[in-house]
């Protein structure tokens, strides 16, 4: 008869050892075992060291993690976007469970906003005189208005939709990010159509003579300090402050609801716990995260087309959060990072004739199928981060017995 701990898993002396050594070997544990018991103020200043250093990487890159096909700083920024998708789709299927194939409408949302509202070739062009917007913080202003219209969407999407499981809502998501694309496609008199929106508002700052339009222009692109690493830097600032957020979250009521939601979403209701509700929450959350990703990306390029919110996209942000770990903030991040730095590290690189930075959906679908088979949870999965928390529960418990037994 097998023994288990309150967690519902098995107890180390009844594992068999090829279980025992696959979880030992099994890429992340042993990080993730030193993270976990580190106490939390160690943890808040290991995180600002990490993050100091990832802020520095693009001035001192090491030769190994360099890009040579294309700028860094470049590939930094188009990480940090990556992974502001991936923080808020893990909200909406990490942590509460639900399949969104279509989160890339919220993501083309968010960067229309900012487009139609910023454009010149836009008939809603709110930049200068006539208009509300100042030049000069047009980008700024439009970002929280491009949430506020991103988790509105969610909302009116999420309202009659929630309501459906498992595959029946991944059709519907996946109906949604279509009909964003196809919209944005065919009101040729508002989105310009097929041919997009350009001269998108952006930052103005460090103007100077050498750079009339400031370090976030296009024209900044020289050095290592270009265009590239100021938006790696500012999109790395408002990564941070969301990582604070939904970490809040996942502590309070909220979180501990859509972990219930996640784990059997049958039992939660029966417990008393408002599925809809948390659902519909983790829905609107994830959806106005998504749009501050747009409202970058829109910032960044300064130009926006419907092709650019295409399925695959959504996939892709999909397997940033699978091979993450999915619930695991810190994994989806790595994930991200993988799903960007690998095509850019790769591009240019050619084995028999053929370029490898090409052939990213290919390593990334054999990637996918050997995660599945050997890691399906993902390589920095949450339940063990859940677990640790259950094992501090019972130490502290245990201390607790103990000091009543000595009195």
């Amino acid at each position: 008869m097998s023994h288990r701990d309150p967690a519902g898993e098995p107890r180390s002396e009844d594992a068999k050892p090829s279980q025992l050594a696959s979880t030992l070997l099994a890429p992340g544990d042993v990080i993730r075992g030193h993270w976990d018991n580190l106490d939390r103020p160690v943890k808040w200043l290991a995180g600002v060291v990490l993050f100091g250093a990832l802020a520095l990487l693009p001035l001192y890159t090491p030769g190994f993690i360099d890009t040579p096909g294309i700028s860094f700083g470049g590939t930094m920024a188009q990480f940090v976007m990556v992974a502001i998708i991936a923080i808020g789709l893990n909200v909406v299927v990490g942590q509460t469970g639900l399949l969104d194939l279509g989160y890339v409408g919220f993501y083309a949302v968010g960067a229309y906003t900012v487009a139609l509202l910023t454009s010149p070739t836009s008939p809603w062009n709110q930049v200068g005189v006539e208009g509300f917007l100042s030049s000069d913080w047009a980008w700024l202003a439009c970002v929280p208005l491009a949430m506020a219209v991103t988790a509105l969407s969610g909302l009116i999407l999420g309202t009659p939709t929630l309501r459906l499981r498992g595959d029946y809502l991944a059709i519907v998501t996946l109906g949604f990010g279509e009909i964003i694309r196809l919209l944005a496609d065919n009101l040729s008199d508002i989105t310009n159509g097929s041919r997009g929106l350009d001269r998108i508002a952006y930052p103005k700052l460090g103007e100077r003579e050498g750079l009339p339009n400031g370090v976030f222009s296009n024209g900044n692109s020289g050095g290592d300090a270009n265009y590239g690493t100021w938006w790696f830097w500012l999109g790395l600032i408002l990564m941070i402050g969301i990582l604070l957020f939904v970490g809040n979250l996942e502590r309070s009521r909220v979180g501990r609801a859509w972990v219930a939601i996640r784990e059997d979403e049958d039992a939660a209701e029966v417990m008393g716990v408002n599925t809809f509700k948390f659902k519909l929450w983790a829905f609107v959350i994830g959806a106005g995260i998504g749009g501050l990703s747009g409202a970058l990306y829109a910032g960044q390029v300064q130009y926006v087309a419907p092709t650019n919110f295409n399925i695959i996209n959504s996939m892709l942000f999909l397997v940033a959060v699978v091979l993450g770990g999915q619930g695991n903030k810190l994994g989806v991040i790595f994930g991200a990072f993988l799903i960007v730095y690998l095509p850019n590290r790769l591009l240019g690189v050619h084995l028999f004739g053929v370029n490898l930075g090409d052939l990213k959906y290919l390593f990334f679908g054999i990637a996918l199928v050997a995660l599945m088979i050997f890691r399906p949870q993902g390589l920095f999965p949450v339940r063990q981060q859940l677990l640790a928390y259950g094992k501090a529960a019972r130490k502290l418990l245990r201390s607790a017995d103990d000091s009543k037994a000595a009195a």
